[in-house]
């Protein structure tokens, strides 16, 4: 199956603290389509980011797709407490590097154009 790295097809993603104890990743989309498919699919599964994250499934809390925002939120417990001895991202601003990767369906973005 032929895929593309959700870096090439989304217009944002990010990462930052929801609280000390809970990371908040932000993705965004640049058309409904695109969005639509993608949600449909399922790539943004409690399953599929625990496994991204190497996590237990448990760890993470919320996947949200909000329609119109074009948007998938996903929270998750952070793995050590923000500002805790030997934390080394207390804002929680480059936990989203996992996601540039992930690996989406080609089949989902046929017909979009890639890059943003």
């Amino acid at each position: 199956m032929s895929t593309v790295r959700l870096r090439e097809v989304a217009q944002v993603i990010r990462s930052k603290n929801a609280g000390p104890y809970e990371l908040t990743l932000d993705v965004m989309f640049p058309t409904e389509q695109l969005y639509a498919r993608i949600r449909d699919a399922g790539v943004f599964s409690a399953r599929a980011m625990a496994a991204l994250y190497r996590v237990p499934e448990a760890s993470i809390l919320k996947v949200v797709h909000y329609d119109p925002a074009r948007a998938v939120k996903v929270t998750m417990v952070r793995p050590l407490v923000s500002g805790a001895v030997g934390e080394t991202d207390v804002y929680g601003a480059q936990q989203h590097a996992p996601l540039l990767d992930l690996e989406i369906p080609a089949a989902l973005v046929a017909g979009e154009g890639r890059g943003r």
